[in-house]
């Protein structure tokens, strides 16, 4: 009878974990994406971190067609503009803390 409990146990034990990885899956796949993103971009530092929030806050992991607010097409044309460039560190920084603000391009 012991022996019949402990593995009943185990399986809801299991199961129970089972579940809860299948849950996880989709908030990783979304972390996956948008460090492979930002890899891809070259983002660092700030840029990055604001880069991540936004990814990681989307509704929905990011669907091929989805519409960009106008922020986010900001964005993506400022970190275009700063690695046509080929600009890193400070200047980097402070180029697109200028064209974020709307003062440049």
């Amino acid at each position: 009878m012991r022996i019949f409990i402990s593995a009943a146990a185990a399986t809801v034990l299991v199961l129970g974990l089972s579940a809860g990885a299948h849950a996880d899956n989709s908030q990783q796949s979304k972390m996956t994406s948008c460090n492979a993103d930002a890899k891809t971009k070259a983002l660092t530092g700030d840029d990055r971190k604001a880069f991540m929030k936004t990814c990681l806050s989307a509704g929905s992991s990011a669907p091929a067609g989805k519409t960009l607010t106008p922020q986010q097409q900001k964005m993506k044309r400022c970190n275009a503009d700063a690695k046509t460039k080929a600009l890193t560190g400070d200047d980097r920084k402070a180029f697109m803390k200028t064209c974020l603000s709307g003062s440049a391009g």
